[in-house]
């Protein structure tokens, strides 16, 4: 599958990337991505007088081990090479004693993710963008242990060629992302167009504009008040790298929380409560990472409520029952809208909880 290409501007315009579990690796990543081309190794050999009258491509063979000699054929004949300062572009070439050998060696491209029929639960679609309703444990994009079933492969065979190309061979498309074990509504573009004005949206975090992100997470506890704001910097926790944590090195991270029901363990007393999560930024498990700093871990979160395993003891039979069989935190994103990039309409929608987190839900509430 061809790709429309991307430059520097492209990939600046969204750096912004959001998303309950995105933004600050993706950024990383894109800016990476945007260096690459001056980013290679550079190796350097110097000439003995043993190796003087050698060719270049078996000297620089036998110095460069990770290299084969077909490839630094390629680089030779790209212009890579430089002996004596000066660009040697024959193979060939005869090397003099005490002439020192430059290879710059570029970044290796990653592989295009291939299309895979993987279904997909389609909300909308038109010729700008489309939303889908993505089921938990679906990676958003390939990435390592991830290099294939995705959301990406999944659309690549689903819309081909009319991706928008600014994310790149690994992101076609991808304007804000749900963690794997988040279920959802997400919004892929399909054009360049559709990109940049849903990235801008997504980087206002509706602050002036009509972008709309809630969530609904079943939460350990009940708060001591029905609704509030969490502000509170989240960074990368200082000893683990695969979590984030709140620390005042952080970047600025904004949630807004509403109780909407409240749930009774078996002993009769208050055990978990169902909580609105609405985001006014988009940091790396943010909502996961503020909750359990205001003492209410998500449900099911083995990350982030690892503390709290003795309270499933306290959940009813059925209750218990259904924790152990969501596999997952009980996080599901179920209302996105914008502005759509093309009518200018407001676009609003809305995803039910999956058969899981409804059966917990019904457990929790006794129903």
């Amino acid at each position: 599958m061809s790709k429309k290409p991307i430059d520097k501007a492209q990939v600046e315009e969204i750096e912004a990337l959001d998303d309950e579990a995105f933004e600050v690796e993706e950024a990383e990543a894109l800016q990476a991505q945007t260096s690459q081309a001056e980013a290679g190794q550079v190796e350097t050999l110097q000439v003995d007088e043993q190796q003087a009258g050698d060719r270049l491509d078996r000297i620089l063979a036998s110095g460069l081990s990770a290299l084969s000699r077909t490839r630094l054929k390629a680089l030779i004949l790209e212009g890579a090479v430089t002996a004596g300062g000066r660009t040697i572009l024959d193979p060939g070439y005869r090397v003099k004693s005490g002439e020192s050998l430059t290879v710059n060696v570029p970044p290796p491209q990653p592989a295009e993710p291939d299309g895979e029929d993987i279904p997909l639960s389609i909300l909308h679609e038109d010729d700008a963008l489309i939303v889908i309703d993505k089921p938990a444990g679906l990676v958003v994009h390939p990435g390592a242990g991830h290099q294939t079933g995705t959301l990406v492969n999944a659309l690549i065979a689903h819309c081909g060629a009319s991706l928008s190309g600014i994310g790149g061979v690994m992101r076609p498309g991808i304007v804000h992302r749900l963690d794997k074990n988040t279920s959802g509504v997400m919004v892929i573009a399909k054009t360049d167009h559709a990109h940049r004005a849903l990235s801008e949206q997504f980087a206002d975090h509706g602050r002036t504009g009509p972008l709309e992100r809630a969530y609904v997470a079943f939460a350990w506890g009940v708060p001591d008040r029905a609704r509030g704001t969490i502000e509170a910097p989240i960074d990368r926790h200082p000893h683990a790298r695969d979590k984030m944590a709140v620390r005042n090195s952080g970047r600025e991270a904004i949630t807004h929380w509403e109780v909407q029901e409240k749930f009774l363990g078996a002993d009769g007393k208050p055990i978990a409560s169902l909580i609105e999560c609405r985001l006014e930024t988009g940091r790396t498990h943010q909502i996961r990472v503020h909750l359990a700093h205001i003492g209410h871990p998500i449900m099911g979160d083995e990350t982030y409520a690892t503390g709290f395993k003795t309270r499933i003891s306290r959940l009813t039979p059925e209750a218990q029952k259904a924790l152990e069989g969501l596999g997952r935190q009980a996080l599901h994103a179920y209302l996105l809208t914008f502005q759509h990039p093309e009518t200018g309409e407001i676009a609003h929608f809305q995803s039910e909880l999956p058969v899981t987190l409804t059966r917990l839900h019904h457990a929790l509430s006794g129903v």
